[in-house]
């Protein structure tokens, strides 16, 4: 709840894909990080490791694919954000030697879940 009141649905939505694609990804055997990482520059939905890289992963939910689904959500502008958004993880946690790869799990409103390795270049 927030101050009180109950989160909007579509947050809601969105928690609860997180949770699924973490769930997922622990399976597929990677590590948390952190989840949620926020500061000026953006968003970092899930940080989490797979062998020695560090996987910046973004969840999106979309409830159908009407409109080109979660993945065609990801416009330059977003990667962008997100990018930035890691730049300054990195430079806090002092990783500047970390191999960076950008994940995408995609979750549709039939809780399938597409997950895209290296969906997007710095």
């Amino acid at each position: 709840m927030l101050f009180g009141k109950a989160k909007p649905a579509h947050l809601q939505k969105g928690d609860s894909a997180e949770q699924q694609a973490l769930a997922y990804l622990t399976e597929q055997g990677l590590q948390l990080v952190c989840s949620n990482f926020r500061c000026k520059m953006g968003e970092l939905d899930l940080v989490m490791r797979d062998s020695g890289a560090l996987v910046i992963i973004e969840v999106r939910f979309r409830k159908s694919a009407q409109f080109g689904g979660a993945l065609a959500s990801i416009t330059r502008q977003k990667q962008a954000r997100i990018i930035a958004a890691t730049q300054h993880y990195v430079i806090i946690n002092h990783l500047n030697h970390a191999s960076i790869r950008f994940d995408v799990v995609a979750v549709s409103g039939d809780n399938q879940l597409e997950w895209i390795k290296n969906a997007f270049q710095t």
